[in-house]
């Protein structure tokens, strides 16, 4: 018979253990030296202990089933299938296709690619009934996973105008699409683009559920998982946290509306914190970022190759992206248990505050008029600004650090001439029906002083 040998000791409460804190703090103000707010308003306390812990809730996630996704952006039909097979020959086991253009090639694309056991992402640039209908045809007959990730509020939001359709509105365009194509799922929901403009995590779930309340109440039928495109940054137990809020909230929400169906989240790391100079410091970033996402319950991960920022897709970038998801999953096992977070004190309570508070902010947006009116008259896009601000005033003042750029550089790094993308905030003027979102990343202004230096 097993012996606990934890019986030999005496149980030390909380209020023991604060004592103690106290004591050795030989005076300092307890909550002044190690009670800290996060920019969610969340106090983040020192120790979390049991007798202060009630689960209210309960988070089902599957570690075990994470997929290793490989981002291919399709120009060259040809080439892109080269690219997928070799990458589910190198471990990836899901693939993510950015297409632009109609004038692709799809059945060609999925038909030469070995997809039996893979999930398949398209990431479109416009919406089109004959093409997703090419798509939900391979689907069905060949019964693969695949998800089309329509978006069009969150094109909106990003662009600043609505998808161009034949029909009257880009929902009337989902509602066929619903009715003529069974076998894929068609709605996705860019969350990715409020945390890379800055928006703290709050905002990120509760804008994100507005914009789910906002497909529910517009598209007559939706028989597939909603699918959630997530960015996660370096704030470990947060991110941890977010994505379980997010997956917890979306399914109170849906069952309102009768959808039982849990959503699929495909998660990347974020933008926001990546840097141009002593760039291997985004390997750093990026393997714990991609450890958030498996502990807090993605679906896939979309690994951000150190380069992205300035140089075009390659081999070796990607290859580097993706072994680091291979080496967390066979290396360090991070899929051998499902439900990893369970029983963290810490864990449990920042979940149980950020729902609440996301919970609250989403009731707030609902109650002045819903998502996309707030969208249209530009509230969305000034809190998320005001966050932003609140975030990069931080960075300026050396408060938030990223190594390598605003604490230790490296004065001789040099990068003018390995450029191949403009890193920065792109202008494009034209006209729009709204303003939109801008995702934008801490260290740019830093980096175009230290560029005009070169």
């Amino acid at each position: 018979m097993a012996t606990n040998l934890f019986d030999d000791f005496n149980p030390i409460s909380s209020k023991q253990w604060k004592q103690k804190i106290q004591f050795e703090l030989k005076g300092a103000d307890y909550n002044e030296t190690l009670v800290w707010n996060s920019p969610e308003d969340i106090q983040v306390k020192p120790f979390y202990h049991k007798d202060e812990f009630t689960k209210a809730f309960s988070v089902s996630t599957k570690a075990t089933e994470f997929k290793i996704c490989q981002n291919i952006f399709v120009y060259d039909v040809e080439k892109s299938i080269e690219r997928a097979r070799d990458s589910l020959s190198r471990g990836a086991n899901s693939l993510r296709f950015t297409i632009e253009n109609e004038s692709i090639d799809i059945t060609n694309l999925l038909e030469q690619l070995p997809l039996e056991k893979v999930t398949v992402y398209f990431n479109l640039a416009f919406i089109s009934i004959d093409f997703v209908r090419k798509i939900d045809a391979f689907a069905k007959q060949n019964k693969t996973v695949i998800f089309c990730n329509l978006d069009p509020i969150g094109q909106l939001a990003k662009d600043g105008n609505w998808f161009t359709t034949k029909e009257k509105s880009n929902f009337d365009t989902l509602n066929l699409l619903s009715a003529a194509t069974p076998s894929v799922s068609l709605i996705s929901i860019n969350t990715a683009l409020y945390q890379n403009a800055g928006a703290n995590m709050v905002q990120q779930i509760a804008y994100s559920l507005g914009q789910a309340n906002e497909y529910f109440n517009r598209i007559e039928n939706i028989n597939q998982p909603i699918v959630f495109e997530v960015a996660v940054g370096t704030n470990y137990f947060f991110e941890i946290a977010k994505l379980r809020a997010l997956r917890l909230l979306f399914n109170l929400i849906a069952k309102e509306y009768n959808h039982n169906l849990d959503c699929n989240i495909i998660v990347s790391p974020t933008k926001r914190n990546k840097t141009l100079y002593d760039y291997n410091v985004n390997m750093l970033r990026t393997t714990t970022e991609c450890m958030s996402a498996i502990i807090g319950g993605a679906d896939a991960i979309a690994n951000l190759p150190y380069d992205a920022l300035y140089h075009k897709d390659n081999e070796f970038g990607d290859r580097i992206a993706r072994n680091q998801l291979l080496i967390l999953k066979n290396e360090s096992y991070f899929d051998k248990v499902n439900n990893p977070a369970d029983g963290s004190y810490y864990i449990e309570n920042l979940t149980n505050q950020l729902a609440e508070k996301a919970l609250a902010l989403f009731k707030d947006i609902e109650a002045n008029g819903g998502f996309l009116k707030q969208l249209n008259e530009g509230i969305i896009k000034r809190k998320i600004q005001e966050s932003a601000d609140t975030a990069q005033e931080l960075f300026d003042s050396g408060k938030e650090i990223l190594l390598g750029t605003n604490k230790h550089p490296n004065k001789q790094d040099k990068m003018k001439h390995d450029l191949e993308l403009f890193p920065f905030v792109k202008v494009k003027p034209r006209k729009t029906l709204i303003t939109p979102i801008i995702e934008r990343r801490l260290a740019e202004k830093i980096e175009q002083e230290r560029l005009d230096l070169e």
